[in-house]
C-alpha cells in the first residue's frame, strides 16, 4: 500500500520525533503535554500500566504504553507470592475501571519509566484512575524515587 498524504508524512515524522523526545531529553528540559488525548485501550499490563492508541491528531494513533501517575503496583513478576497475588488483583481491578474502551490521558511526560509516558488517567465520564485504585488500597502512592517492597 503506497502511503503518499502529507498526513501520513507527517504522522511518520512526528509520533516518534515526540515520543523519543520523552525519553531523551534531561529531566529539566522534558516536555509536559497537557492534553487530554484520548487513548483507545489495547490490553492492560499490570496494575499500573497499559497499553493504548493515543489518537495525536484527527485520523492518526500512536501506540504507547501508559504508567498512570501517583500510582505505583504490586510487582506480578515478584518472587513474593503475596505480591504477586495483591499484582493480579490490582490488574484486574485496573482492566474494570479502565472499561476496555477509550481513556483520556493528560498531564503526559516521558522519563524513566522504560519507554513508557507517565499519565493522569480518567474515564470519559470523569472518573480519575489513579486515586480510584488508591482508595481501595490496590496501589500505593508513589513520587519518585526509590519504590517501597511489597514484602519484607
Amino acid at each position: 500500500m503506497r502511503h503518499d498524504s502529507f498526513s501520513f508524512r507527517v504522522a511518520c515524522w512526528l509520533a516518534p520525533t515526540f515520543l523519543g523526545l520523552l525519553g531523551t531529553m534531561p529531566a529539566s528540559a522534558r516536555e509536559v503535554v497537557a492534553g487530554p488525548v484520548w487513548a483507545t485501550i489495547l490490553r492492560v499490563i499490570d496494575g499500573d500500566t497499559f497499553v493504548a492508541d493515543a489518537h495525536v491528531w484527527p485520523g492518526e494513533t500512536v501506540e504507547v504504553s501508559i504508567r498512570i501517575r501517583g500510582i505505583d503496583a504490586p510487582e506480578i513478576h515478584s518472587r513474593c507470592l503475596a505480591e504477586r497475588a495483591a499484582a493480579e488483583r490490582a490488574r484486574d481491578r485496573l482492566i474494570q475501571l479502565l472499561g476496555g474502551d477509550s481513556v483520556l490521558i493528560s498531564n503526559i511526560g516521558g522519563g524513566k519509566y522504560y519507554g513508557r509516558v507517565l499519565a493522569d488517567v480518567k474515564t470519559p465520564s470523569g472518573d480519575d484512575i489513579g486515586p480510584a485504585l488508591l482508595s481501595e488500597a490496590l496501589v500505593r502512592p508513589y513520587h519518585g524515587g526509590h519504590r517501597q517492597p511489597y514484602c519484607g
